[in-house]
């Protein structure tokens, strides 16, 4: 049984969104990167780190148990990217087809968009 991940591996709740009124800022002041499996929405964010918010629908995948995969899956690319990003506020929300997709293709559609959101971000 493996103990609980190390503090530095892990997502603490200061790099997480949490609070509805932070899910509305992001959604009202966004920079949009998306393709067949994903949505990001990047907003700057008032803390000195990037958070993550995840928005993973009942709709989108009606099993529980397809919504915390997409949500292991993007938490996990967000840990290996996250002192490469700027201070943003990131939303993420699965399109139906991820829900049917191999992990291998969703994780390479992930990476492809961190590299634009850093990218995007560069000047700032």
């Amino acid at each position: 049984m493996a103990g609980p991940v190390a503090s530095a591996e892990g997502l603490p709740r200061a790099a997480r969104l949490t609070r509805s009124a932070e899910f509305r800022a992001v959604f009202g002041a966004a920079e949009r990167h998306a393709d067949r499996y994903f949505t990001m929405l990047a907003a700057s964010s008032p803390t000195p780190q990037a958070r993550l918010g995840l928005a993973i629908s009942r709709r989108v995948a009606p099993r529980a148990v397809e919504r915390n995969r997409l949500k292991r899956l993007i938490r996990e690319g967000f840990r290996r990217h996250r002192r490469h990003l700027p201070a943003v506020d990131i939303v993420v929300m699965a399109r139906p087809i991820a829900c049917h997709t191999e992990n291998a293709t969703l994780s390479a559609s992930l990476e492809r968009l961190w590299q634009r959101i850093i990218r995007s971000c560069e000047p700032c």
